[in-house]
């Protein structure tokens, strides 16, 4: 058997991070975790190097970072601010970048994955939303893998291995449908934070909760699966599935349907991103269908939830237009959560924000850099 996968795992501390570590525990003969990132949760963060006797960290908030450097051995390399993301992964001798942060601070470090020679294994929608045509080139220069671990896009990866892309019918993500699916359109004004961050079947950070909630989160899968598979918008739908079981499907120009299932668990993705192309045995529940009992899907009420026709648009503009939806996003999410705005204003504000931008096709690194700095200025005028 080959040694075990050495894996970097940015974002170490949140619900993805803390997921990949238990299938680490799980497979030591496959994953060997090497090195961890953080933003500021530092307790947590010297409990993981003392379970994994990683000797690299990053930090990125500085105070958090010289906490780090007095918590832990001397022998720990600690690394600091955004651009330590990046000299982590240069440092360190690994097979796999695993990048679990929200935000944008993902895409330097992964790009600076690719370049040497790492597979990415993906949890972090930014990167593939604001940089998909440039990561994606980037991996097809460098020959190395791009593998998705959000559930959904993990689950039509795994649909689509031993098929054609030119056999695709539909790409149907599925979705939760959120903690209002079924709140009559006028009440949605009144949502409030607590509310919102009720989701009704996974535990996740407060962002991704309220896009789940607002089904941007759903919209910003859709642009990150163009990208990952090599579709057009047009051939990606979403179907709201409650019970999150089915994770997605995919349709085939016979008209048949291949579907990928589990419970909702994190680890499941994740170890198939990290042992693919092998399957291998695990300690995660398996489905009890009789117990399970019915499975049921709905339209998404995109009139009362505009997010997936807005995320629509972005995706078939293209350029920059996906990092300025992205951008304005999560800075009204924000004004959320803090009380500043409503809960349609979500979207609205990032409906204003795209309407006032001047797109830019095939955009540089910078370019992109710059209309997300643009929209994050802009997005609450």
């Amino acid at each position: 058997m080959s040694s075990p996968k050495r894996v970097i795992i940015l974002g170490s501390t949140g619900s993805i991070g803390t997921s990949a570590l238990k299938v680490a525990h799980d497979i030591p003969d496959r994953m060997q975790v090497v090195a961890l990132a953080a933003n500021r949760s530092v307790e947590a963060l010297v409990a993981q190097v003392q379970s994994t006797g990683v000797k690299h960290v990053a930090v990125t908030d500085a105070v958090a970072a010289r906490e780090a450097r007095q918590l832990l051995p001397a022998d720990v390399t600690v690394f600091d601010g955004a651009q330590g993301l990046v000299d982590l992964v240069r440092a360190v001798k690994a097979d796999m970048l695993l990048v679990a942060i929200v935000g944008t601070a993902g895409l330097a470090p992964a790009l600076a994955a690719v370049e040497h020679g790492m597979d990415l294994a993906v949890a972090s929608k930014e990167i593939l939303v604001m940089a998909g045509e440039s990561v994606m080139n980037a991996a097809r220069e460098h020959q190395v893998n791009v593998l998705p671990v959000d559930s959904e896009h993990n689950a039509i990866f795994q649909c689509l291995e031993g098929h054609r892309g030119k056999d695709i019918r539909r790409i149907l993500l599925t979705a939760s449908g959120g903690p209002f699916r079924q709140w009559p359109a006028d009440q949605l004004a009144t949502v409030t934070v607590a509310q919102a961050l009720k989701h009704p079947t996974w535990t996740m950070g407060r962002k991704i909760t309220i896009d789940s909630a607002t089904l941007f989160n759903k919209g910003l899968e859709m642009i990150e699966a163009r990208w990952l598979f090599d579709v057009s918008m047009s051939k990606i739908e979403v179907v709201v599935h409650p019970q999150s079981i089915v994770h997605s499907m995919v349709e085939f120009i016979d008209q048949s349907i291949i579907a990928q299932l589990s419970h909702s668990d994190m680890c499941f993705p994740i170890q198939y991103a990290v042992t693919w192309p092998d399957r291998v045995s695990n300690s995660l529940k398996p489905i009890d269908f009789a117990t399970l009992g019915a499975l049921t899907f709905e339209a998404p009420r995109t009139q009362d939830f505009p997010a997936l026709d807005l995320a629509r648009h972005a995706g078939e503009t293209g350029g920059t237009l996906p990092a300025v939806l992205n951008a304005a996003n999560e800075v009204a999410v924000d004004a959320f959560l803090h009380g500043r705005l409503s809960f349609p204003a979500i979207w609205q504000s990032v409906e204003r924000t795209m309407a006032k931008h001047q797109t830019i096709a095939h955009p540089t690194l910078d370019q992109i850099i710059e209309a997300d700095a643009w929209a994050r200025a802009v997005a609450l005028d």
